[in-house]
């Protein structure tokens, strides 16, 4: 990956002498590039401007029927990711794809609107989204990173560690509208009462000792279902183990996280699709028989919550006999006509 995927790296390490793995085992760190604030402002190639239009009233650059930038400070510029390449305070799009109410920023209440959440029935409104900078995605299992994060309690604030009678490292249930999970606690100042919040890129998990995730990063666990509800139980965390790595020896850490994504019920957003990742919860001090990793999730009820959540949508199809607009980013695009209904 450092030879290949890195632009700039192996140059930067040749210069010391290094190979790119060496250089990262050294430094942790690569500047691939720098200086890239503003982005708006960078200036249109002259090749994309010939034939151009610019508008003397609005400033619009455009070519061929379409805004391609804008004139700022005499140069033409790229603008900001939106069909008039301006940063949009009433969105065209949002009216014409029947969201006119949502057109004009504005304060809008969510499932987990904080007036809304019960206190006495130890509800909170659960972060299960924040990046330890250690561990994010295709980083999660590099050993010598997995040795200095391999955990992810539930951060509580300590005034609601004391109303619910918990301490560090004590285990808690969260109960979530189709499931629960049982993991240990930190009690801290670091966000607000009512808030729990709950690293997302650790609690990986496999179903045979020798097959499934890395296993300095994952713990073997026993997985049982009856009637679309599922259990899971960690049978063990991680532990040494020969390989051709000297180093999968000496690991001494055993808990590995906890899996929350699978507690988590669909909540994808009316207006865009993409999943809302707060998630309403009931938080409790774990009852005595209950371990840690322990999580249940009954499918039936993960279903009904979709559907619930899919009402809350306006159909399709918008402009055009879209699906969804075509100028919205996504890391893989699909050809045009992919966006299109049928018929």
């Amino acid at each position: 990956m450092f030879e290949n995927g890195v632009p700039g790296l192996p140059e930067a390490a040749a210069k010391e002498g290094l190979t790119p793995l060496e250089y990262m085992r050294r430094y942790g760190v690569f500047t691939v590039k720098d200086q890239i604030y503003e982005v708006h402002m960078t200036e249109l190639p002259p090749a994309q401007v010939e034939g151009a239009e610019t508008d003397p009233l609005t400033g619009a650059v455009r070519k061929d029927g379409q805004v391609i930038g804008h004139m700022s400070q005499g140069k033409p510029r790229e603008g900001f990711a939106t069909p008039s390449k301006k940063l949009e305070f009433f969105s065209p799009t949002m009216a014409e794809w029947k969201w006119e109410d949502q057109a004009l920023p504005r304060y809008e209440k969510t499932h987990v609107y904080w007036r809304d959440l019960d206190r006495s029935q130890n509800e909170f409104d659960l972060l299960p989204n924040y990046r330890l900078p250690t561990l994010i995605h295709t980083r999660s299992a590099v050993k010598w990173l997995y040795e200095i994060t391999h955990n992810n309690p539930l951060w509580v604030h300590a005034g609601d560690a004391r109303r619910l009678g918990v301490r560090t490292g004590d285990l808690v249930r969260v109960e979530t509208e189709i499931g629960r999970f049982v993991t240990r606690c930190w009690v801290t100042e670091g966000l607000k009462p009512g808030i729990v919040a709950m690293a997302h890129h650790l609690g990986r998990w496999r179903l045979h000792e020798e097959m499934g995730a890395p296993r300095l990063a994952s713990s073997l666990v026993r997985l049982e279902e009856s009637g679309g509800r599922f259990q899971m139980r960690q049978v063990h965390g991680a532990e040494p183990f020969k390989s051709q790595d000297p180093d999968t020896e000496r690991i001494w850490w055993r808990e590995v996280g906890v899996n929350q994504n699978l507690t988590f019920p669909v909540n994808p957003d009316p207006v865009s699709g993409m999943h809302c990742w707060h998630q309403r919860v009931k938080v409790f001090k774990a009852d005595r028989g209950e371990r840690y990793g322990d999580i249940q999730v009954d499918t039936a009820k993960s279903f009904e919550h979709y559907k619930k959540w899919m009402e809350m949508a306006r159909p399709a199809p918008g402009p055009g006999g879209l699906r969804r607009p075509l100028w919205f980013f996504r890391p893989n695009r699909p050809q045009p006509e992919a966006y299109k209904l049928p018929g």
